[in-house]
């Protein structure tokens, strides 16, 4: 939209005229902003020549744009939320209210043009442009949102680096020391940078950290919503001693650069406290270096909160609440099996339940629970705990991942002897877990007696609400190569995904767990037992209702939360 102008006066005059600031004063700050190419309405107020009121009352006049003022303001978090909060704050701008198609918005620099053409572009609103204190503004950002993102380059990152951010790693035998005293070093240039990096994933959401040595540079990459995007890297020269840091943080050996490492960082800021799973790789240019960030806060607090189908959330629920047997979880690395686990968990996590977890690593440190960390290195595997905890008489068993025949027979057998076992397999559907059993040397019968149910997942990419975009015409070539009938769409609005600055002009914002759900019942049990493959199972399992995966995933793209590419992307052609 246009910003009307007043026709007689300028800026200056009119300050002259209110008494904002004398003549000769103007005359010398023109002097200087001409040789400096400054904005002289920043200068004056930077220089406090002009005060920021004097100034937002003689732009307002100018531009015959109405006045604000946001001393006592107290924003609409929603409402800046559906804007973008980072957009926002780039720009100094503040919405006020919306009404019916009209967006009010308070802009620290109402000749920004571009700043209400992003929002009126990104919002589809109409905007009314108020003039307001960048200062107002940027106190109110940093009163309510004092998380939100300055920058988007290294050098901005490290200016916002001094925030408070609390480092420490996980105690081992041979460390007494679980934090690491910040105060200092701050004002060392590594420390700030990597300070900035870990600051940066928490703001943006990132799952993992990248840092990759190249050749001629050193990468920085963030896992968001399940893909990699690239973020400015911190320089070459500086690899070694981003490297060292980050180990000494997570309680390494800075001196072993030949062998993987892991470790473990517990970080406090912005509101958060996180956990980051460190790990090094060398690799030709140098040690590689991935951080997964565990966020306790983003755990569902119990199964209903996963936002699962009704008949997906019936069949779960119907099966934790089972005395005993064991659920097996399926799907590749990083599809949200263990947080699906751990919701679980915490739903049957009561004072009367004996809950005990192997893991290899514990992800997530659940209070009430029983969690034991594996280390092979030592004899403590998955086998071995499994038999210490049956002897410490557990009501619920956690096994992180059946890897093997003995945990897998030994998991079979607990859940025969009056346990509830849940544990994850690396299949690609719920009835391959099955086969998948079998061929690590369960027998059939024991099988068919203890399993209670089966389940596949996937995180399907939601498409961003803000920018997403209806589709004119379905892409039949691709219908035709998945083998999907065009029949399920019809009647159906189908969208895809479009890009803007809210969702990093990915089109997609969040993700969302879709499952396949296979209870076994009575006839399911009998092919188990007849030793079927695991597609008579599947095709059984279908008869019986059980929705596949790419059914799940087309379902959620004809309700508009996903697109169609976005649904298949994750559950391929079967």
């Amino acid at each position: 939209m246009a910003i009307k102008r007043g026709s007689s006066n300028s800026i200056s005059e009119i300050l002259i005229r209110r008494e904002a600031i004398k003549p000769e004063e103007l005359a010398k700050a023109a002097d200087v902003v001409k040789e400096s190419g400054a904005r002289i309405e920043r200068y004056l107020i930077e220089k406090r020549l002009v005060s920021s009121t004097d100034m937002t009352l003689a732009i307002s006049e100018y531009l015959k744009m109405p006045p604000i003022n946001l001393a006592h303001f107290t924003p609409n978090t929603q409402l800046i939320e559906q804007v973008g909060r980072d957009l926002l704050a780039r720009h100094l701008a503040l919405p006020l209210a919306k009404t019916g198609k009209n967006l009010t918005l308070a802009l620290g620099d109402p000749f920004n043009i571009v700043a209400v053409d992003e929002i009126h572009v990104l919002t589809g609103l109409d905007i009314t442009p108020l003039v307001a204190a960048e200062k107002e503004i940027a106190d109110v950002f940093e009163r309510f949102f004092p998380e939100t993102a300055q920058g988007a380059n290294m050098e901005d990152l490290m200016k916002e680096a001094d925030a408070d951010l609390e480092i420490g790693h996980d105690k081992t035998e041979d460390d007494d020391n679980t934090s690491i005293d910040m105060e200092g070093m701050e004002a060392a240039p590594v420390v700030k940078m990597v300070n900035a990096i870990l600051l940066e994933s928490l703001r943006t959401g990132a799952s993992d950290i990248h840092l990759e040595p190249q050749e001629k540079s050193f990468r920085l990459r963030y896992r968001i919503d399940g893909s990699l995007m690239e973020n400015p890297g911190p320089p070459k020269h500086l690899q070694g001693a981003i490297l060292s840091r980050m180990k000494i943080m997570s309680g390494m050996d800075i001196a072993e650069r030949r062998v993987p490492q892991d470790g473990r960082i517990k970080i406090r800021a912005i509101g958060k406290e996180v956990d980051l799973r460190v790990n090094t790789l060398p690799t030709i240019f140098g040690e590689k270096v991935v951080m997964r960030i565990l966020d306790k806060s983003a755990l569902f607090p119990n199964l209903a909160a996963l936002g699962l189908d009704e008949q997906a959330y019936k069949a779960m629920k119907h099966g934790i609440a089972q005395p005993y047997g064991i659920i097996y979880v399926t799907g590749p690395t990083g599809s949200g099996k263990t947080t699906t686990l751990y919701s679980c968990l915490m739903e049957m996590n009561q004072p009367d339940v004996n809950i005990m977890t192997c893991e290899d690593p514990v992800e997530y440190q659940l209070p009430g629970v029983n969690q034991v960390q594996i280390n092979s290195f030592v004899g403590l595997t998955f086998a071995a705990a499994l038999r210490s905890v049956l002897r410490q008489s557990p009501d619920i068993i956690l096994i992180g991942e059946t890897r093997d025949s003995e945990t897998a027979d030994i998991a079979v057998k607990a859940a025969l002897t009056g346990h509830l076992v849940l544990s994850t397999l690396h299949t690609n559907d719920a009835p391959g877990a099955i086969t998948r059993l079998i061929d690590m040397g369960v027998e059939p019968a024991l099988l068919a007696s203890s399993m209670v149910l089966a389940q596949a997942q996937r995180l399907v990419r939601k498409l961003c609400q803000a920018c997403k975009k209806e589709r004119k015409e379905l892409p039949l070539d691709v219908l035709r190569s998945y083998g999907i009938d065009p029949a399920v769409f019809e009647g159906a609005t189908i969208f895809q995904a479009a890009g803007c600055l809210r969702c990093r002009n990915t089109g997609y914002k969040g993700r969302l767990a879709i499952m396949e759900v296979m209870p076994i019942n009575k006839e399911l049990r009998k092919d188990i037992l007849r030793g079927v493959s695991s597609r008579e199972i599947a095709l059984k399992a279908k008869a019986l209702g059980m929705m596949t995966l790419k059914e799940i995933g087309l379902a959620k793209a004809r309700d508009g939360i996903t697109s169609l590419e976005g649904a298949l992307e994750v559950t391929g052609g079967e």
